[in-house]
């Protein structure tokens, strides 16, 4: 049982990049399994409403019941309605892309977002991924709060990004990322330039409790041209309150005070 239902997210997840759909041969082929296999979890997954066939083509895609279910989740939890003014007050002031990320077990995921970009290049990620902790300045926040130790058993689990996938400056040993949590811990918030993404730079500080239980983290994010690394000391203090403000208000969320 375990097993079928570990193939069946895995089947979810794979379609979950592909809004156009993927062929069964496809899905078979890129999940190594058997094409008999697969027809039946997509079938299991259709009468299920989680998925639906495009008759025209014959591919297999998503329908909306999984963000529906998501964003039903969010909407109970109370964490948009206390985040969003003060993500938006930030955002107007930065002038960039401000988003939330909530711990998750042993991930972060972002929730909410407020764009303050109103012209020029404008940087604005898909919502709900998992966030890679070894490349982004939301990871480098979160584990700024941990011991080096507590911090590597994290990153060991999910591993290292690869320079190819992310920014030419994506720390890729033990040292490099040290280096970053550091810097991270003596600011109070994280910046990196050019390590989650080519040409883009971002910041982020943890949201945490008067008792050190650490909820998420905010972060800013813009192309380099316009979040230098002076700009992104000079938001330092503004972010600092916005995380200080979520951390009082969290109270409200019945997902964040759990968690507190």
């Amino acid at each position: 049982m375990s097993s079928i239902l570990e193939r069946s997210f895995k089947v979810l997840e794979h379609l979950a990049p592909h809004p156009e759909g993927k062929a069964l041969s496809s899905l078979a082929s890129e999940l190594d399994m058997p094409l008999s296999a697969t027809h039946r979890l997509l079938a299991e997954l259709v009468r299920c409403g989680y998925v639906r066939q495009d008759h025209s083509q014959g591919n297999y895609m998503l329908t909306i019941k999984l963000v529906s279910l998501g964003l039903g989740f969010l909407s109970a939890t109370g964490v948009v309605d206390i985040a969003q003014p003060l993500l938006d007050r930030l955002a107007a002031e930065s002038g960039e892309l401000v988003r939330l990320a909530v711990v998750d077990g042993d991930e972060l995921t972002f929730v909410a977002k407020a764009q303050g970009a109103v012209r020029g290049l404008r940087y604005d990620p898909d919502m709900g991924l998992s966030v890679n902790l070894s490349c982004s300045s939301a990871g480098h926040a979160w584990l700024s709060t941990m011991s080096d130790e507590e911090a590597l058993a994290l990153v060991s689990r999910q591993g290292f990004g690869k320079p190819e996938d992310y920014g030419p400056n994506a720390p890729t040993t033990v040292k490099e990322l040290l280096a970053y949590l550091r810097t991270a811990r003596q600011l109070g918030f994280s910046t990196i330039v050019e390590v989650f993404a080519p040409a883009m730079t971002a910041m982020a500080a943890p949201i945490r409790r008067g008792n050190g239980t650490v909820l998420g983290v905010v972060t800013i994010a813009g192309p380099l041209v316009r979040l230098t690394p002076e700009r992104m000391q000079a938001l330092g203090p503004a972010l600092l309150n916005t995380t200080h403000d979520l951390a009082l208000a969290s109270g409200g969320s019945a997902l964040l005070k759990k968690r507190g």
